[in-house]
């Protein structure tokens, strides 16, 4: 059997002609597995003779950047093949079915037609056909290559692997691991039964009934506190250099995939496409996925009049039994690209060079780091008192907290953003819980349960700070309704949990989890201590004895001086001395997170699974954008070329259509 690599000319109608520079006979098929592996050089070789005719024309194009309609004819040129639309001329589901909807998800191929027993496939690359060529060989006979740009591909693998995409979108985190089958009802009982046995205990006993509770909110104030003094600590002691594998060449940079969820997004669209755009990454190294909801009409107007680069592409997701986030990363996770999968928000700037230092740790860390967490900032820091206080309470989380875990040993909750996985890792983890709300924090959990560890990285990501009360407890809220449901779903097997984390990690998961739930919960009960404080009546005066009752007060005055020593030291590390006047109205700043916190449990019970929406694009940057940095993509040889008189897609000879041409499914 002979696989031809070689489809046709360019144009519509051409004959398939054979290259001997490019095309490979095999004598036996191989296994797939063995395929997979041996593959491999010839597929780079090819790729890279494309990607040098991208960079050549892009070099005497200009600035302007490349559409993929222009960046596939390159492609196709370079390789001498032709070009195929298979939206506009499905591929015959037949073809599909035989060679699997998950392979073609997995390894970015579409059987097309077959022509007098030849098999036209399509994919983007020549580097993704050939990885799987000899497979296709074993399956279809002969077959040969023809190219498409990486939109048309999506559009045509959504549409004839949909139930495949839709299960992976909702269900792919195993159920043992989801919360997908949280119960309101029975949340709701709960909560009733909670709160009756609290109100009906403080009017039998309400001393014993305050005692007790506010002696649990001083122990975990104690505990919080005692890890904030411990990550202060840490940071400003010696760091031992990180462990790295010693690598005898550079190793070559890996296709980094970025997946962007936008949802009515219609005042962020267009910056965050100028701010991706600066990303200082080889163009044919970079998959952008723009993640818009089918329904989002606003989002998609707003990039309608934005001209995509040939590495950035919109993928849309189709509607379902929920819409959230999680989601619709689970949906794009099935058309990325790249073996580093990152996260970033609408509104995000990135540093620059910030996908260099995700691939060079990823090449150097052990096999077991899984996941690099990036440091968040924000550029409207100035904006109010609001953006203020968020700015000093994420410089203390990212630059001092979350290092101290790692450094603890302990699980560390994710963020939302600036988060890069492996993506074997990923997708056997079963990719994000689609119906958890704070599907970031859950995944850092799931992670360690699975012997995988995350590494905080030193590369800012700036965003805009939600610094309006309500928009900001109603974001707040989701995010303690989210820890609350994360906490459940761990939690439904305390004793697995523990042989999975081990005792000191179990703790570290009761302490960022169970403590911070309660802290806010019973915040209005730790205030009180300022009556003691200031000799006023107290419903513990005269139960408590003095010294006791000081005690509590002075452990209470203690963790606010040390959460505003440790916030200035945070903002100082950060480069906003500014800042640290007014790390002192935090004290007034967190009141907000217990009505935040109240409503989310009131959620527990109503909405679970509701996505509270934060709108951006509402506040101008008062600082210098991260991304603003030299460098970026206006250097030659990065893809880039003028798009004026773009040629669209065209079809090398077409066979007769397929019997059916709706779904392979």
């Amino acid at each position: 059997m002979a696989t031809k690599f070689k489809t046709g000319s360019s144009g519509p109608g051409g004959a398939p002609a054979d290259d001997a520079g490019l095309a490979a006979r095999v004598a036996a098929p191989l296994p797939v597995a063995q395929v997979l592996g041996e593959a491999g050089t010839k597929a780079a070789r090819a790729q890279a003779k494309a990607d040098r005719a991208t960079r050549d024309v892009a070099a005497l194009a200009g600035p302007a950047p490349l559409d993929e309609g222009q960046h596939a004819h390159i492609v196709a040129k370079g390789l001498r093949t032709g070009t195929i639309d298979p939206v506009r001329a499905p591929p015959d589901p037949r073809l599909v079915r035989r060679f699997g909807t998950q392979a073609c998800l997995k390894h970015r191929v579409l059987p097309w037609r077959d022509s007098a027993g030849r098999v036209t496939v399509l994919a983007a690359s020549a580097e993704d056909f050939l990885r799987v060529r000899d497979a296709l060989t074993v399956i279809f006979g002969t077959v040969h290559l023809a190219i498409t740009t990486n939109s048309a591909l999506d559009r045509a693998l959504a549409r004839v692997c949909r139930r495949t995409l839709m299960q992976n979108a909702e269900l792919r985190t195993p159920e043992v691991e989801s919360c997908r089958g949280w119960n309101t009802r029975s949340a709701m009982f709960w909560g009733v039964a909670v709160l009756t046995l609290i109100a009906l205990a403080a009017h039998l006993w309400l001393v014993p009934t305050v005692l007790l509770l506010c002696g649990w909110a001083i122990f975990t104030l104690f505990l919080n506190t005692l890890l904030k003094c411990a990550a202060a600590i840490l940071h400003l002691s010696p760091r031992r250099a990180r462990a790295s594998l010693p690598l005898s060449d550079p190793p070559a940079l890996p296709v980094v995939t970025v997946l962007v969820p936008l949802f009515r997004e219609r005042d962020i669209a267009g910056a965050l496409v100028d701010r991706l755009s600066r990303l200082d990454y080889p163009a044919e190294r970079l998959d952008v996925c723009l993640v818009l909801e089918a329904d989002d009409y606003t989002t998609q107007a707003a990039l309608s009049g934005a001209q995509l680069p040939h590495w950035m592409r919109a993928i849309h997701v189709p509607l379902g039994t929920l819409q959230t986030k999680p989601r619709a990363l689970n949906y794009a996770l099935s058309f990325a690209k790249g073996s580093i999968i990152g996260v970033y928000d609408a509104e995000d700037a990135p540093a620059p060079d910030q996908l260099h230092v995700v691939a060079d740790r990823f090449a150097r860390c052990a096999p077991d780091v899984a996941c690099l967490q990036g440091q968040l900032d924000f550029y409207n820091s100035h904006s109010n008192w609001l953006a203020r206080c968020f700015t000093i309470e994420y410089a203390a989380w990212f630059r001092i907290i979350l290092p101290g875990l790692e450094r603890l040993g302990l699980v560390i909750p994710l963020g939302g953003t600036t988060l890069f996985f492996r993506r074997d890792v990923l997708e056997d983890l079963g990719g994000w819980d689609a119906h958890n709300v704070t599907e970031d924090a859950d995944l850092g959990i799931r992670l360690a349960r699975h012997g995988y560890r995350t590494e905080i990285i030193e590369t800012v990501t700036q965003e805009e700070a939600n610094a309006r009360a309500w928009p900001w407890v109603k974001q707040r809220s989701r995010w303690l309704k989210g820890y609350a449901i994360t906490y459940g779903v761990h939690m439904r097997a305390p004793r697995r949990l523990w042989r999975e984390l081990g005792p000191w990690r179990f703790f570290g998961v009761q302490l960022l989890f169970a403590g911070t739930i309660s802290q806010f919960l019973l915040a209005p009960l730790l205030w009180s201590f300022w009556l003691m404080l200031l000799g006023l009546p107290h419903p513990l005066t005269g139960v408590l004895s003095f010294p006791v009752a000081m005690t509590f007060a002075g452990l209470f005055l203690a963790s606010e001086v040390i959460g505003i020593s440790v916030s200035a030291l945070a903002v100082v590390i950060g480069g906003k001395r500014d800042m640290v006047k007014w790390t002192p109205t935090l004290h007034f700043y967190f009141p907000l997170a217990a009505l935040a916190a109240y409503k989310g449990v009131f959620e527990l019970a109503t909405r679970p699974f509701y996505w509270d929406k934060t709108s951006h694009g509402i506040f101008a940057p008062t600082t210098p954008l991260s991304s603003d940095a030299p460098g970026g993509r206006d250097n030659p040889g990065d893809g880039t070329a003028p798009a004026a008189n773009v040629t669209p897609i065209t079809g090398v000879n077409l066979p007769r259509p397929p019997p059916r041409l709706d779904a392979a499914e």
